[in-house]
């Protein structure tokens, strides 16, 4: 799987004179090209369903395998995801209380649909409204990073998933999203955030660090303190609150934080 090689040209000079800027480049270069898989999944899934909708006619399972050439395709031209899909929001389909139409590179190579079992009365994995990255599009209307996690539902891989939601005519139906495994994610940034002269973290709305060099701050934790998501629905500012310096990465959502010094 590829990663990001390094900051060229114009940004390369940058990391000399400015880490910060270097690390928010870095997390902005190395997640747009996996939100943009997402949002093209969530164009086309958009399109399909209203094909799908009308006065005599609501969606079903099956039609949701005309996303399937487009997600195949993705995975083929973005190296960084490992997975990617749509998961609907529970009653949106006439025939099943929920689906996941997610196709996903195995460690082989090779490009295969997840099958799972979804049926409430023999699936851990039946209700999966919980979990951050359904629950934060939901919530706020806005793309999130959620993890990262233990994938046990897709791969079994320390990772993290990208998400933006879905909406027909203004209504919430589910989230198209991506995973990228987290050390595939850490390549990219660690480089750059050992760079910076302090300990420091990346963390989601939730709080939780997506890539660390700070040993009280572990990958996979959880950051207690401000508001991550209102920093991240705000303009894009340095905040300081609590001792703590916090940078949104570009447009991302993901949050540097590093001591206030």
């Amino acid at each position: 799987m590829g990663r990001s090689t390094g900051l060229a040209g114009p940004a390369g000079a940058v990391a000399d004179t400015d880490p910060v800027g270097a690390v928010v480049g870095r997390v902005r270069d190395t997640l747009e090209g996996v939100f943009t898989a997402v949002a093209e999944t969530g164009a086309d899934t958009g399109a399909l369903l209203a094909g799908a909708t009308g006065p005599d006619r609501a969606p079903v399972a099956a039609d949701l395998a005309g996303l399937r050439p487009g997600l195949r395709a993705r995975l083929a031209s973005h190296p960084l995801v490992s997975g990617v899909g749509f998961v609907a929001a529970p009653g949106l389909l006439t025939d099943a209380p929920g689906w996941l139409e997610w196709w996903q590179r195995g460690p082989d190579g090779t490009v295969r649909p997840l099958l799972l079992d979804l049926d409430p009365e023999h699936s851990a994995y039946s209700d999966y409204t919980h979990w951050d990255w359904y629950t934060l599009p939901r919530e706020t209307g806005r793309r999130a990073v959620a993890g990262p996690y233990v994938d046990y539902l897709c791969s079994d891989e320390y990772s993290l998933t990208l998400s933006a939601p879905v909406a027909l005519d203004g209504r919430f139906v589910g989230v198209a999203a991506a995973d990228v495994y987290l050390r595939h994610f850490e390549a990219a940034v660690l480089p750059v955030l050992q760079r910076l002269p302090a300990p420091a973290r990346l963390v989601n709305a939730r709080g939780r660090v997506a890539a660390s060099t700070d040993p009280a701050h572990l990958a996979g934790s959880l950051t207690k303190g401000p508001d991550f998501a209102a920093v991240l629905a705000g303009p894009p500012a340095e905040h300081r609150a609590d001792g703590l310096r916090l940078r949104p990465c570009g447009g991302t959502p993901l949050v540097l934080v590093t001591a206030d010094d």
